[in-house]
């Protein structure tokens, strides 16, 4: 009874260390040194073969490598309808974006192999050129994913986004009653201020973080600039800069969401297109075979 006690304790105790791995180092990195030994074999077999004057996509090792790449290729595509099946164990989500990961990267070899080096303007180096671009996405993918999530978590300071755009609905309703003293112009400043959709940008510009045009920056500079101000315009400027901060929150918040998800929009796109590349350029190798 106690040896099944302490075998349950040590699965447990296994399955809650896996819970906390990284799919980079899943299983001791086991799908990194699956790739890697695919690209060893693949290298060697592409040194050795007796193909003349070297081996190309035409030639039977050719073949050999299109066949493995063009599979490889349509299984790391499935990722997208394996994440809505959540099981556990050897063919965990984790194992399977874990290997997704190392054998696209060994895709390079293995479909550079098979091209011998032979490029031009046809389907063929199209679905070649389409495949680097779904792999470097995919790169930069796992890179934002791994170093973007905890400055997000920093930048929210225990914040949801729903708590950040009260917050600043809030100040807005301050600097609304705070503005109410102040002069025509002074007024026109703030209500143009709360007037500006603190969301009606583009995605290039949240990317950017550079938000030009600025209303509530023009109008702050405009109190900063005023002489023996009045007790409600050093409320109102106060307010004007406590608006900037929350709105600097918000715009980083959106900024690193944008670079967590813009791959996404090149990515996928790019492997829809990648298979129609991929079966014109089957197609087209057997219909001229």
């Amino acid at each position: 009874m106690a040896s099944v006690a302490g075998r349950k304790y040590a699965a447990d105790e296994r399955r809650r260390d896996s819970d906390h791995e990284s799919f980079l180092v899943h299983r001791r990195m086991r799908w990194f040194k699956i790739a890697v030994a695919i690209s060893i074999i693949a290298i060697l077999g592409y040194a050795l073969a007796d193909v003349k004057p070297r081996p190309n996509g035409g030639s039977w090792y050719g073949y050999i490598l299109g066949t493995i790449g063009a599979l490889l290729i349509v299984w790391l595509s499935l990722l997208g309808i394996r994440k809505r099946a959540m099981t556990a164990g050897r063919w965990s989500l984790k194992a399977w974006t874990s290997a997704h990961v190392y054998l696209g990267l060994s895709l390079i070899v293995i479909a550079t192999l098979h091209t011998g080096f032979q490029f031009g303007w046809n389907v063929h180096t199209l679905a070649y050129g389409l495949m680097l671009l779904v792999i470097f996405s995919g790169i930069y993918g796992i890179v934002v994913y791994s170093m973007l999530p905890t400055s997000l978590s920093n930048n929210r300071r225990e914040m949801t986004k729903r708590e950040m755009v009260e917050s600043l609905a809030a100040i807005d309703r301050q600097l609304e009653h705070a503005a109410q003293p102040l002069g025509r112009e002074e007024a026109d400043l703030v209500i143009a201020a709360l007037e500006q959709d603190p969301f009606g940008y583009g995605v290039w510009t949240r990317l950017s973080g550079h938000y030009r045009n600025s209303r509530t920056e023009a109008a702050i500079a405009a109190f900063s600039d005023v002489r023996n101000k009045s007790e409600a315009e050093d409320r109102v400027r106060a307010l004007l800069g406590k608006r900037i901060a929350q709105l600097q929150q918000i715009r980083r918040h959106l900024r690193l969401k944008a670079m967590l998800e813009v791959w996404l929009y090149i990515h996928v796109p790019a492997t829809i297109a990648l298979l129609g590349a991929l079966t014109a350029h089957i197609v087209s190798v057997f219909y001229y075979w």
